[in-house]
């Protein structure tokens, strides 16, 4: 098998997961992806359809984390570098792009037409399958959720996105 074929069949079982995910009630769930390494929680509820990161198209003069904008269902959404944008690491020219890299749609709700470039998908978590971290004092930003650790010890930490959606730094997406 391809690896082509081995991530459509990939993103068809997480759509697949996702939605039933989305249909079954639930007291939290997070679809999880990876950043420059780091684990991050994505609130299934304000996360959209997932996009393969190709055809992307640079802007000239914009923010060093908009990677570009695509044309996802129809709509131009502007994508955001997330790793770039939470500074773990310096953008990537959108002419390099990272293999299996995708792009999360931010929920219609929120109504911002934004995606979020992620590395990689790892999968679907429930707060069933989490134990949370205890605080910090470390200053950050609004949009950072609770800290969390799966069974095997590894540290994700929950974004809210629509709070994301609101910072005006992302939406301050042209320099």
């Amino acid at each position: 098998m391809s690896n082509k074929d081995a991530l459509r069949e990939l993103q068809l079982r997480l759509a697949n997961r996702l939605q039933a995910a989305r249909e079954r009630p639930r007291a939290a769930g997070w679809l999880a992806v990876e950043c420059a390494g780091i684990g991050l929680l994505l609130p299934l509820a304000q996360a959209g359809e997932i996009h393969p990161a190709r055809q992307v198209a640079a802007v000239p003069h914009a923010k060093p984390w908009m990677a570009g904008v695509a044309n996802l269902r129809g709509q131009l959404h502007t994508v955001v570098d997330l790793a770039a944008f939470l500074h773990l690491r310096p953008p990537v020219p959108v002419a390099a792009p990272r293999q299996g890299a995708q792009l999360v749609m931010l929920n219609p709700s929120l109504r911002v037409n934004a995606a979020l470039l992620v590395d990689r998908l790892a999968g679907l978590r429930d707060a069933e399958q989490l134990e949370p971290l205890p605080g910090d004092a470390a200053p950050r930003p609004g949009f950072a959720g609770d800290r969390w650790r799966d069974a095997t010890g590894r540290e994700w930490q929950a974004l809210d996105l629509a709070a994301l959606a609101l910072d005006p730094l992302f939406l301050d997406v042209a320099a």
